[in-house]
């Protein structure tokens, strides 16, 4: 709002120093104003959200999917700006040559997890999903320590009637949803699947409860946000580039939930539940009866999911580096 124009003086020198003063003060908040309203946008929108108490690398770059991995680390650690720089891990927006593809990260051995019987009702879904979290809360945490990246535990909610997320709006009769560090379960969606390929098994439900955990070390270290703002750069999700990078994406989240299942598989997990877990995940994926191919074929997710079962290392989970075959 402007300043109402100053008393007539005789001597007006003093009264237009203070008018002037004024206005650079005003000035000055204006500026303040906005550029806190432009930063609280920020961090609600779709591609930021859900990194507001985070903090990450300015300098990181985005590695085009497909390309050679370089790393702007070489020789020397990330640097941040010292205005931005806060103590402790943070998360770095990159693909590629994100930390959590270093050599010797993987999915660490428990002693065991104790998993009550499988009740299909939502209320048995979510005792048995809460009872397998802090398992693999436990196998991952160690990694991030490692790649001196950010980590917090997932967030989980039973999603039985319309919500709202920050990722948009979802009903009970969809899959599962991984937005901003919290995993929406719909158990009813998943009770009442039909057919033999993903039949009601306690192995179907850890199985799935794995990659969206995947996504979960995805946003952990800011892999999440990197596709999000790479695919924007490309014209959006739903073009054929766009589409490319959400396969890699999801297919990445499949490989990491085959390593989660890596160490369950030592005798943690009986062995049927985990062959279930792997063979669900094989059988999931886009058929051509699909009209967008956003998760890669159910051939690429069996390949991917038992790659990192097999290998249990965040190095070979890196699908922003592979072939267009490869996430095809």
């Amino acid at each position: 709002m402007p300043y109402p124009p100053a008393p007539r003086r005789k001597d007006k020198g003093p009264a237009v120093a203070l008018v002037m003063i004024g206005i650079v003060v005003l000035a000055i908040a204006t500026i303040g104003v906005v550029a806190a309203t432009r930063d609280s946008n920020q961090a609600g929108d779709s591609g930021y959200s859900g990194y507001s108490s985070y903090t990450y690398s300015p300098e990181a770059t985005t590695t085009t999917a497909g390309e050679t991995a370089t790393s702007s680390r070489a020789g020397s650690p990330r640097t941040t700006s010292t205005s931005t720089s806060q103590a402790g891990p943070k998360a770095v927006i990159a693909l590629g040559d994100n930390p959590i593809h270093a050599e010797g990260l993987g999915a660490f051995a428990i002693d065991g997890c104790a998993l009550p019987g499988m009740d299909y009702s939502a209320p048995g879904q979510d005792q048995f999903l809460r009872a397998a979290l802090p398992c693999i809360e436990a196998m991952w945490k160690p990694s991030f320590a490692k790649a001196n990246l950010p980590y917090q535990p997932a967030e989980l909610v039973m999603v039985t009637s319309q919500i709202t997320t920050t990722c948009g709006s979802m009903g009970p009769d969809r899959t599962a949803l991984y937005c901003d560090g919290t995993i929406y379960w719909t158990p009813a969606h998943y009770a009442n699947e039909q057919g033999s390929a993903n039949p009601n098994h306690p192995g179907k439900y850890l199985g799935q409860l794995a990659h969206e955990y995947g996504h979960h070390v995805q946003w952990l270290s800011g892999i999440l946000r990197a596709s999000s703002q790479a695919q924007y750069e490309k014209g959006g999700w739903d073009t054929p580039e766009g589409l490319d990078l959400n396969r890699r994406k999801e297919l990445q989240a499949t490989c990491f939930g085959g390593m989660t299942l890596a160490p369950l598989s030592h005798g943690a997990v009986p062995g049927d539940v985990i062959q279930v877990a792997l063979t669900d995940a094989g059988n999931r994926g886009d058929y051509p009866i699909y009209p967008t191919r956003d998760h890669g074929a159910p051939e690429r997710n069996a390949a991917w999911v038992n790659h990192g079962f097999r290998n249990n290392e965040t190095s070979a989970c890196n699908t922003w580096v592979a072939s267009a075959a490869e996430v095809s």
